[in-house]
């Protein structure tokens, strides 16, 4: 974006005072051009100056007379070119000083408006600034060419639209002051490059967090030739003039000229492409470093130039940029394998680059830690290293460069908190540093730019965080929900703050928490929340702030903030009273969301009726909708759906006419496929007399883990006419569901409105059923092994009945116990567990089972450290 973009939407009476010597109107007719032009680094009156005042001036006229062919009042247009032209042709410096104060004046405006220029305007103004310096420093050495020829002519200037010559007579006195003004300008454009460079370095780095970064190193290497170019030039005419500077002199203007080659040279080392900043040991990378100067210095050999990597530790680092990298590496931290590369040089695109494609760190050798300093947040770093050879000097050179700071693990479960310290380290790094030190505290609204940085980079949308956002997060580092927003603008995060201390109540550190949203939202929920339909960053008592006044039926979502990587849906409640309640669902994983999505889950609710503030939920998520199949496939099978139910506590039965408690939900029901078709109470009370006493049975109580409102993922089963029936289970008998002659609870805290099964207390791994695998907390009680089953000898078994083939007979009774016993070993798929422990979440379940995907398990959403 161009200053005049800028300027050209803003009202016209805020720069009035600007133009009384310069029309407004030729203003706009020359727009981005004006501002594309050093005006504002032309200081002075010597030679130079005046010749690219000349020259600028020849140039906007012209512009002028261009645009004035294509616009209606040409002949308005030519006046005024007439008259700039007359003004300022013997003084083109004073439109110089005009001109600047004009771009001046409108950068304070923009910088008042919105306190911050365009980076595009910046950086265009840093390219016009060397580019003059580098045509001022060709002027001097024509200039010294000239005096030392003892002309009177001095040479012409390499400026656009201009041939101008200037007679001037320099005395050859004058000759070691013009070289050394020469020398300083020289070392000036030096700094320039080398700033440059560091800029590219630092964009490099903070791309690392998602900034915005342009890769291209050609106008770099185009700026660093260049100037190389010159600084051979101007060295030519040292040496031609050596006895004209006398031995004084002449060494130390060599030794200045050698610094800025070195510096030129070994800046110029770049790594073009960095290594993964998190590092698993065992794992292939790839990586590239490339010498700007290597197509124009570097001098052919026979043996081809080599790059090596090596693994160095902060400490050697360290050490290694104090040298200025001119110590060698006396030992590698880690084994890396495949870390030797030719040194190429590609005629056609004129780069200079070494590429490592196969590199892998077999190992890493730890340092010694400091204080209470974890493995994840130990830096180091890859040392590219190489020996060339420069023309035409023949010059050795050794030249090294380190990667960006890199965290070596060894173990996956390392990653996340790995990614912390690589994020802390790109964002708050300085250009100048000594490796790898960085702020222990930062402001936070830094932070906050780093988060919204990295959330939008990770994600991958244009829509970031907002203001309300902020607010949530600081409440939530800071654990402070008293401060008000603008309290938190001047307080400062720290480092154990953002990812070592353990957030109040929870099992997680702030970055844990706010990794996990960006990795549920950047896989299930990037579209909602580019549709600005996800709240998400908002503490579950604002929500019920907020909801608690509005109608039956409103809901938003949020990111939980009681456990990783969950997002809930809260929704208003009122009951025929009046009364309302919030209630917020059990949050969504992403694996949740991977069996049916948000936008499906939200559909399945009915009493779901409008996102905050008051939009319909079919307009608001109408698009996220996915089509569901009915009637057969092309194969021939009935078409099956998952849905979502949700039961309030209001949705439950009231306590009994006795006064007793209300029922218990009904736990869910498993079945042996062998046992699947009709059986009786008769044929069954050899195998439950062990189990279950004659009557009353009365069970000890298991809880089910979930609260009082139970909800449940139910698989829908639709025919050509398109009904549906909700089926428990698919591998349930309806017989064995309806039997009444099954054995029931006498104890009403216990009583089903299904009969028991034997199979229903069955023993058990729970770990195997839960989605996230074993849970560290809570752990499942240790259950008593059972007896084994007796022998099944009751006569109405005896003959094959109707399920099995008359071949079929039934197994001897001690083959049989054996079939249950290793049934009951083999985990979920026929002998499911016990019912874990109760955890209670505060949040009706959205699955409490779910059947027909190919696996069987309990909640798969009841996490630790959830309240």
């Amino acid at each position: 974006m161009s200053l005049w973009s800028i300027i050209s939407h803003m009202p016209p009476e805020e720069f009035s005072g600007l133009f009384t010597e310069f029309p407004r109107s030729l203003r706009c007719l020359l727009a981005d051009w004006l501002e594309n032009q050093p005006w504002e680094f032309i200081n002075g009156s010597d030679a130079f100056c005046t010749s690219m005042a000349g020259g600028m001036l020849s140039a906007m006229l012209e512009k002028l007379r261009s645009a004035a062919s294509s616009d209606g009042q040409q002949c308005q247009i030519l006046q005024q070119v007439s008259s700039i032209e007359n003004a300022y042709r013997r003084d083109p410096l004073r439109l110089v000083a005009i001109l600047k104060a004009i771009l001046e004046g409108e950068k304070a405006a923009v910088l008042k408006r919105d306190r911050h220029l365009p980076l595009s305007f910046h950086r265009r103004q840093e390219e016009l600034k060397f580019s003059l310096g580098l045509q001022r420093l060709q002027h001097r050495v024509r200039e010294i060419q000239a005096l030392r020829d003892g002309s009177t002519a001095s040479p012409q200037l390499n400026v656009p639209d201009l041939q101008l010559k200037t007679e001037t007579k320099l005395p050859e006195s004058e000759l070691p002051t013009l070289i050394l003004e020469a020398v300083k300008e020289l070392e000036v454009a030096k700094q320039q490059v080398l700033k440059r460079i560091q800029i590219w370095k630092r964009q490099q780095q903070l791309a690392g967090n998602g900034a915005l970064f342009e890769e291209n190193l050609a106008p770099l290497q185009k700026r660093c030739e260049s100037l190389v170019e010159v600084y051979f030039q101007l060295h030519q005419q040292v040496m031609v003039a050596s006895a004209e500077l006398g031995a004084e002199l002449l060494p130390r203007l060599l030794e200045r000229f050698n610094e800025v080659l070195s510096s030129l040279v070994k800046s110029s080392f770049l790594v073009e492409k960095q290594p993964p900043q998190v590092l698993k040991t065992q794992t292939k990378f790839q990586a590239s470093v490339r010498f700007l100067l290597g197509p124009q210095l570097l001098k052919a050999s026979a043996k081809p130039y080599v790059v090596r990597a090596d693994m160095v530790t902060e400490k050697q680092a360290r050490e290694l940029a104090l040298s200025a990298y001119s110590n060698t590496l006396s030992e590698s931290t880690g084994e890396i394998m495949h870390n030797v590369v030719a040194l190429e040089t590609n005629p056609t695109s004129g780069t200079c680059c070494a590429n490592f494609k196969n590199v892998l760190l077999k190992k890493i050798k730890r340092c010694e830690r400091k204080g209470s300093e974890s493995v994840t947040e130990e830096k180091c770093a890859v040392l590219f290293s190489t020996n060339v050879a420069l023309t035409p000097s023949n010059l050795s050179v050794h030249l090294q460069v380190l990667s960006l700071p890199i965290v070596v693990i060894v173990h996956g479960n390392q990653d996340n908190n790995a990614k912390a310290t690589v994020l802390w380290d790109n964002a708050f790094s300085e250009i100048e540093r000594v490796p790898f030190v960085v702020a222990e505290r930062v402001p936070w609204e830094k932070m906050c730019d780093t988060l919204n940085l990295k959330f939008m980079a990770e994600v991958q949308t244009t829509k970031g965080l907002l203001k309300e956002h902020y607010f949530f997060l600081a409440q939530k580092i800071f654990n402070d929900h008293s401060a008000s927003p603008e309290d938190f603008q001047s307080r400062s995060v720290s480092w154990a703050q953002f990812n070592k201390e353990i957030l109040p109540g929870r099992g997680f550190t702030f970055w844990q928490w706010f990794d996990g949203v960006l990795d549920l939202t950047k896989r299930c929920l990037k579209s909602y929340w580019s549709d600005r339909l996800i709240i998400g960053f908002i503490s579950k008592q604002y929500v019920c702030k907020l909801l608690s006044t509005e109608p039956d039926g409103t809901f938003l979502l949020r990111f939980s903030d009681s456990e990783i990587g969950g997002v809930t849906i809260a929704h208003v409640i009122r009951g025929k009273d009046g009364s309302s309640q919030v209630e917020n669902i059990q949050p969504f994983s992403a694996k949740d969301l991977s069996i049916r999505s948000l936008g499906d889950r939200i559909r399945d609710l009915g009493q779901l009726r409008n996102l905050y503030p008051n939009t319909p939920k079919d307009q608001a998520f109408g698009s996220h909708y996915n089509k569901e199949q009915m009637g057969k496939d092309g194969r021939g099978y009935v078409s099956t759906a998952i849905k979502m139910t949700v039961e309030s506590e209001r949705d439950q039965q009231p306590q009994s006419a006795a006064g007793g408690p209300p029922e218990a939900p009904q736990a869910q029901m498993f079945s042996l496929p062998v046992l699947q078709p009709e059986l009786h109470a008769e044929s069954l009370q050899s195998v439950l007399s062990p189990i279950c006493p004659p009557a009353p049975f009365c069970p000890q109580p298991v809880p089910t883990g979930y609260p009082a409102g139970e909800s449940n993922i139910n698989m829908m089963v639709s025919d050509n006419l398109g009904s549906s029936f909700l089926s428990t289970s698919p591998m349930l008998s309806p017989s064995l569901v309806m039997d009444p002659a099954l054995p029931r609870c006498q104890d009403l805290a216990f009583r089903n409105h299904l009969p028991f099964m034997p199979n229903q207390y069955m023993t058990g791994e729970a770990s195997q059923l839960l989605s996230g695998g074993p849970s560290p907390e809570p752990q499942d009680e240790e259950m008593p092994e059972l007896a084994p089953f007796p022998s099944m000898v009751d006569p109405q078994l005896q003959n094959s009945p109707r399920w099995m083939p008359p071949s079929m007979d039934l197994p001897p009774s001690s083959e049989f116990d054996q079939f249950l016993q290793e049934m009951s070993l083999e985990g979920p798929a026929l002998c499911p567990p016990f019912t874990p422990p109760l955890q209670r979440s505060g949040y009706p379940s959205p699955n409490a089972s779910c059947w027909g995907l190919g696996e069987s398990r309990w909640d798969d959403s009841v996490r630790p450290g959830q309240v």
